[in-house]
């Protein structure tokens, strides 16, 4: 075998290997939080399921109380709230912004889109402006990473 093939064969399993370990960080089981009628969150947590993911669906719940208990900031909520692996993803989150979370998994409470902005997992159309993910705990938000 060549060198350059030889190269590139290791380069593609490396690569295999990282998308691998970036799925395989993420946990199997997911809570999803949501308004009865709504369609776009049900579509959030089908792409989760794509993702291996196990998504438990509450519908009727007083989302109030929810994002209360889980110290959401005041203002950056969105339609949905997720409990999953020890934190909380709050709407609309693009998932290189999950996945980052559980690879880093950093101390805070958890992740959040606020809105429901057009383009994002779930939503239909296509992106129009940047998405400022924010990471908060104890009602504190401070920017996680904007894609």
């Amino acid at each position: 075998m060549n060198r350059r093939l030889t190269s590139l064969l290791l380069s593609a399993s490396l690569l295999m290997g990282a998308t691998s370990a970036v799925h395989a960080a993420l946990p199997e089981e997911a809570t999803l939080y949501k308004n009865p009628q709504c369609g776009c969150c049900d579509e959030y947590a089908r792409q989760l399921e794509e993702r291996g993911l196990s998504v438990t669906i509450v519908d009727d719940e007083d989302m109030g109380k929810i994002k209360q208990e889980a110290d959401l900031p005041y203002g950056l909520g969105s339609c949905h709230t997720i409990l999953m692996g020890g934190y909380v993803i709050e709407g609309h989150v693009p998932f290189e912004a999950v996945e980052r979370l559980f690879q880093e998994q950093p101390k805070i409470d958890g992740i959040g889109l606020a809105g429901m902005p057009i383009g994002t997992p779930g939503m239909p159309g296509p992106k129009r402006d940047d998405w400022n993910v924010y990471q908060f705990t104890d009602q504190e938000a401070s920017p996680f990473m904007t894609l």
